[in-house]
């Protein structure tokens, strides 16, 4: 749970000048912050699911803040050091100080928020990506050529060809519109008739284009593309 935040003076904020401290530590807090990135993301995991939405309390922002006061301290030796786990807010008596340090807690707190926010948006991003490929897995388009039933068309907008030697000049053709072109006839087909069809190609006659023909010897030839 986060730390309760350090008590508000800001009303009785007198002077604006800062505590000479103030920059020197602000910079040390967000440098530490943003390079305990993984930590962060790390406690962020352990913490779990949490309820959307619902604000997740600082996870490293005490820490972070303690340990830069305590080098602050052992390089100045003017600042009152840590004793034991007493809090921060405890050992300053400047209503200006605390406000100081309120001030740079909720901006540690924000940062930490904006890393955690970023970190679920990528997770976001990657589910997103994975599931648009496993529909896309579930859902494709490939055509088995129905010529030779084994290797997978090649469709161009202008072209649908195959290793087996089917080679047919098409306008505006896909995968999605080949495919059920090929279904349709076929269940056109065996609503009329139990014979299976076969499918040939036609070779184009002088000017002609080649052109794919679904035969049965049953029912009637269909000349479909």
């Amino acid at each position: 749970a986060m730390e309760a935040p350090f008590r508000r003076h800001r009303a009785r904020y007198k002077g604006p000048a800062a505590p000479p401290w103030k920059e020197t530590y602000r910079r040390r807090c967000m440098e530490r912050l943003r390079n305990s990135r993984a930590k962060l993301l790390d406690r962020h995991r352990q913490a779990g699911e949490r309820v959307r939405g619902q604000a997740v309390g600082a996870l490293l922002v005490q820490e972070v803040m303690e340990q830069e006061w305590q080098t602050l301290q052992a390089a100045q030796g003017s600042l009152p050091s840590l004793r034991g786990k007493e809090a921060l807010a405890q050992m300053l008596e400047d209503p200006d100080e605390l406000a100081v340090l309120e001030e740079i807690q909720q901006e540690l707190i924000l940062q930490e928020q904006l890393v955690i926010e970023e970190y679920e948006r990528s997770l976001q991003f990657d589910e997103e990506c994975l599931n648009a490929m496993l529909d896309g897995l579930d859902v494709s388009d490939k055509v088995i050529c129905p010529v030779c039933r084994k290797n997978n068309l090649t469709v161009r907008n202008y072209l649908v060809f195959c290793q087996c030697g089917l080679y047919i000049s098409t306008q505006g053709m896909t995968e999605g519109k080949l495919r059920s072109l090929l279904e349709n006839t076929v269940t056109e087909h065996s609503h009329r008739c139990f014979h299976n069809p076969e499918f040939t190609v036609t070779s184009g006659m002088e000017e002609e284009a080649a052109s794919l023909l679904m035969s049965c010897p049953v029912s009637l030839n269909v000349e479909f593309l």
